[in-house]
């Protein structure tokens, strides 16, 4: 098992680029000032020795070295101990609706945005718990098959966006469905969280509820939106909106919150429905209900110890930096006989 101790050093990489482009800068400063004194080619003709090329060779193992100081500092482990530990959790599906409408802006800065937040914020609190992740529209997917792997759960909610459901609709049957084959443990609680604005939703809703209930599984509506409704907006490319849909008399068309539908969901799952106000406070009144659930034990095999990697590349870095050292900006005799670095 590979991970990084303190990844968040790598952010330092950012300086990398930034001093690339002032050494660009200083370099091209330099020719003009040169310049202003006369030929350039006869000015460089009164300092024979000075090769143009190694300070761009110092300069480039310099920045090498930087990195492997950065890389250093977040710490490469190797796992080197696995040990078998005893958990306690339960599995439980995410079905977040990812069609046009959760753009509108009636929770801010948009409702899927607000509930991609909270899902994040959610995972942060899991501790022995599996998720999953399905996303629907007018169609379901599994985005994230059930896991305890948080970091990937992290990851695949960041990539969720209304373009990988390209059919429109609300499919939630189809989603309780599939997050119902995909809880098939028999001995763990079982959860299943909708997370949609329930508007215009497709197929026997209350029907495919009863089936994952007959197989003990609770199932939990939070409404995102408001019953007053918002514009659905039209995004340009920069992320900026052109505009808002409109139906075929062209009128702007207005998304609102079906409550109904997820309280009858909800009630039909033995689990409780919450509007979302605020998607965090309500996705978290949500997990305290699932929380109440029996957490079952069970095994899992982790990595308990690491060794460390960092000295690798603190010493390659120390390596590049000597060698910077005795970079000389004179050209070297000898290695102009053998054509490098001649210049």
């Amino acid at each position: 098992m590979f991970r990084f101790e303190n990844p968040d050093y790598f952010y330092l990489l950012l300086i990398i680029p930034i001093i690339t482009v002032i050494f660009i800068w200083s370099r091209i400063q330099r020719k003009r000032k040169l310049k202003l004194w006369g030929d350039t080619r006869l000015i460089e003709g009164l300092v024979p020795d000075y090769s143009p090329t190694r300070p761009i060779i110092r300069f480039i193992v310099w920045n090498l070295a930087i990195v492997m100081l950065i890389i250093a500092a977040a710490n490469p482990q190797i796992g080197s101990k696995l040990v078998k530990v005893k958990q306690k959790g339960i599995d439980m599906m995410i079905c977040l609706d990812v069609s046009n409408s959760m753009l509108a802006q009636d929770i801010k800065p948009n409702r899927l945005e607000n509930a991609k937040l909270a899902m994040t914020k959610l995972v942060d609190q899991l501790k022995g718990d599996r998720l999953g992740i399905i996303v629907f529209a007018g169609k379901a997917y599994v985005q994230l098959p059930i896991t305890s792997d948080y970091a990937a759960a992290r990851m695949f909610i960041s990539k969720i966006s209304t373009d990988l459901v390209p059919t429109q609709g609300t499919a939630i049957a189809e989603a309780i469905r599939m997050a119902h084959e995909s809880l098939t443990s028999e001995t763990r609680s079982k959860a299943i969280i909708i997370m949609t604005d329930g508007e215009d939703h497709e197929g026997n809703v209350i029907e495919q509820t009863e089936k994952a209930v007959a197989d003990g599984i609770r199932v939990y509506t939070l409404g995102i939106g408001s019953p007053e409704g918002a514009p659905i907006p039209i995004l340009s490319p920069d992320g900026s909106i052109a505009g808002y849909r409109k139906d075929q008399d062209g009128n702007t068309i207005m998304t609102r919150l079906d409550e109904v539908t997820l309280q009858k969901i909800a009630s039909t799952g033995n689990g409780v429905y919450v509007r979302s106000a605020n998607t965090n406070q309500a996705l978290r009144k949500i997990f305290e209900e699932i929380g109440k659930l029996e957490k079952t034990e069970f095994d899992t095999r982790l990595f308990s110890e690491y060794d460390n990697r960092f000295y690798y590349f603190l010493w390659i870095a120390m390596a590049l930096l000597i060698t910077e050292l005795f970079i000389s900006l004179r050209k070297s005799r000898l290695w102009g006989k053998l054509n490098l670095f001649g210049k």
